[in-house]
């Protein structure tokens, strides 16, 4: 009898569970200046619980199958992640050179990618009326080209709590926006990376000026892309690392909960 009771309580908690938890991707669209952008919402919808919310700007590849899937790595049951599209929904680069061409203008116009991550971080903060993002804590991760755009939204005064550069481009247009910055910034990359570094003397200068928190690491030995998991390459300037990478990531981590305060990692 016993044994009948506890198997109708199994089959209750079964049936109550909820039985579609998974990943969700949902599409988000909005429109700036007469281009139509295309994101992805990401988050595990195990819980309803709120947890932060990030707005994710990819490598210059931009939205696609891979960068979804790295969101969902990083989203797991710990954040909500709006995959942000810099390009237009119409601008899905398949190689280099057409991800050399979608970058140029917004590297040549950077109130323009401001103005763009803006919208896509707005967007985020809109998404807390039906996914469970805590709008007291919101941050943005960006790699490769994706790093410069989230370092611009520092720039920019945003009012994102934190920011988290992977490998990303340490440019800018004007070294005294620094002076606007109000989140935490933590700055990734590799000791040997040959794209990046050579700026990394002038960002380290800029960022003095800096009023809030901010950090720049060099990982030992990492070169570009040391978390982008599809450049298998062995030689060259462009390589993933795992080790570089899990270290980051926890970097990253630790980042996020020291601004937020709540998060168990």
């Amino acid at each position: 009898m016993r044994f009948v009771r506890a198997l109708l309580v199994l089959l209750a908690v079964l049936i109550a569970a909820p039985a579609s938890a998974h990943m969700i991707q949902e599409p988000v669209t909005w429109t700036l200046n007469g281009t139509h952008f295309k994101g992805v919402l990401v988050y595990d919808n195990a819980s309803q619980a709120k947890r932060p919310g990030l707005v994710m700007v990819p490598n210059w590849t931009g939205v696609n199958d891979l960068a979804i899937a790295k969101a969902e790595r990083i989203a797991g049951k710990d954040y909500v992640i709006l995959l942000a599209d810099m390009y237009g929904e119409h601008v899905r680069p398949t190689n280099t050179a057409e991800a050399q061409a979608a970058v140029k203008p917004l590297y040549a116009d950077r109130p323009l990618m401001r103005a763009r991550i803006a919208a896509a971080y707005a967007q985020l903060k809109g998404q807390a009326a039906q996914a469970p993002i805590d709008p007291a804590r919101l941050a943005a991760i960006g790699f490769c080209f994706g790093g410069a755009v989230v370092l611009d939204l520092a720039r920019s005064g945003s009012d994102v709590k934190a920011v988290v550069s992977f490998h990303g481009d340490l440019s800018t247009d004007d070294p005294a926006l620094a002076r606007n910055i109000k989140a935490r910034v933590l700055a990734i990359n590799g000791a040997d990376d040959t794209a990046t570094m050579p700026d990394a003397p002038k960002f380290t200068e800029e960022m003095h000026q800096d009023p809030a928190d901010w950090q720049f690491v060099e990982i030992g030995h990492a070169v570009h892309c040391f978390t982008e998991t599809e450049a298998t390459a062995k030689t060259g300037n462009c390589r993933f690392d795992a080790k570089a990478a899990a270290r980051s990531y926890r970097m990253m981590h630790d980042w996020l909960n020291e601004t937020f305060g709540t998060l168990n990692h």
